[in-house]
């Protein structure tokens, strides 16, 4: 699945989406960006040289400027490109700390599952908190701390676009699996109901996996929660 979501309203340019799906556990890569032509980076999954080419061509022929990557989480198909984003535009990771040992475990399981490819990701000179706001362009993303699928997961929300880059908690159906080091299915369950599901009902939820979905159909039909 590749897409590209552009929001418009009245008296201002709206962030445009770029959906990638990549490697073996189709993983979804996001790319924000708004008329600045400033772009953000999110969970960059490429590990093959053709993955990697697709974001470069789609950066380059709209003219892009990387300026950020952020990682919703640090499980490894969510991280492979981490070093190729650095190696390709000089950005180091951003995510929260409780995440810093699940990356750091990385080099030690991903040869094991067959990915002998696997490029050490650098670490951040920049962590993220609980709460914030990061901003890009003419643009700001709003953090959600939503552990439970790993120990200090991160949701990126736009308040002003009414869209969340949801990783893997929040899925079509579905939420994210808690049996990985640092899960609780519980605090998960408590983290969707408390967070997420406080966002307006027609939010648009881009998930790490699969199709998006909103929060109010979730809400309604996600049999985690009927």
């Amino acid at each position: 699945m590749e897409g590209l979501i552009s929001f418009s309203k009245i008296f201002r340019n709206m962030i445009s989406i770029k959906i990638f799906t990549f490697n073996t556990y189709s993983e979804n890569t996001y790319v924000l960006f708004d008329e600045t032509r400033e772009c953000v980076i999110i969970d960059p999954g490429m590990y093959e040289g053709a993955e990697q080419n697709k974001l470069v061509t789609f950066i380059k022929e709209n003219e892009l400027k990387p300026v950020l990557l952020l990682n919703t989480h640090c499980h490894l198909d969510h991280i492979f490109g981490n070093k190729f984003v650095f190696d390709t535009w000089g950005l180091k990771p951003q995510f929260h700390k409780g995440e810093l040992q699940i990356l750091q475990a990385v080099p030690g399981y991903a040869p094991q599952m067959g990915f002998t490819k696997y490029e050490l990701s650098p670490e951040p000179e920049t962590f993220l908190g609980e709460t914030g706001t990061i901003t890009f362009g003419n643009s700001s993303l709003d953090l959600i701390f939503a552990p439970g699928h790993s120990p200090a997961h991160l949701c990126f929300y736009s308040k002003a676009d009414n869209f969340l880059i949801g990783g893997d908690v929040l899925f079509y159906g579905s939420i994210g699996r808690t049996d990985l080091p640092g899960g609780n299915h519980q605090q998960l369950i408590n983290n969707i109901e408390t967070k997420l599901f406080l966002l307006p009902d027609d939010c648009k939820v881009y998930p790490g996996h699969g199709p998006a979905t909103t929060i109010g159909f979730e809400k309604q039909n996600n049999p985690f929660f009927s």
